[in-house]
């Protein structure tokens, strides 16, 4: 196992959209170890291939306090089951130390393969829900600060920079 970069706003390789994985083998299984363990690490609930400059539709979540509950998503997309949507705050492994209220589906329906290569469903509301969107969102290319207003999104850019200039010189 072997802990990786995550990759940090406004690092345009997060803007990469992730193809689908065609073959679950030892190279996926891997890459989902390393991932649990960088997510472990840093610590998080969710984190998708792409965050570690992987473009590749695998996202692993994890939101039980003792770290014992993992899950595997790959190739995973969800249908909205209802109207209902509900604020939440938001963070994000890629956006250290920002938190912001975004709005979301609260009732989706997940489908996705497993760390096996088999297909599964499931139902999730709540943060489950929120999660599993956020992260399919990275797989798109796309950040939860794009909910945001551009105002919102550009001063959380340049204090991010800042801080990435400011560790490139240090």
């Amino acid at each position: 196992m072997a802990l990786l970069n995550i990759l940090e706003f406004p690092d345009p390789r997060l803007r990469t959209k992730a193809t689908p994985v065609t073959e679950v083998d030892g190279e996926i299984t891997q890459l989902i170890d390393d991932m649990f363990e960088t997510m472990y690490d840093a610590p998080g609930i969710g984190l998708a291939a792409t965050q570690i400059n992987v473009h590749k539709r695998v996202v692993v979540i994890d939101l039980s306090e003792d770290k014992n509950e993992p899950m595997v998503l790959i190739n995973p997309e969800y249908d909205i089951l209802d109207d209902e949507r509900e604020e939440s705050q938001e963070g994000c492994l890629s956006v250290p130390e920002y938190y912001e209220t975004v709005e979301r589906a609260n009732h989706i329906l997940l489908r996705a393969l497993d760390r096996n290569g088999e297909p599964y469903e499931l139902e999730a509301t709540g943060l489950l829900a929120v999660c599993i969107q956020h992260e399919i969102d990275h797989l798109e290319g796309k950040l939860f600060v794009d909910y945001l207003s551009t105002l919102k999104r550009n001063r959380i850019r340049s204090k991010l920079e800042k801080k990435h200039r400011r560790e490139a010189h240090a």
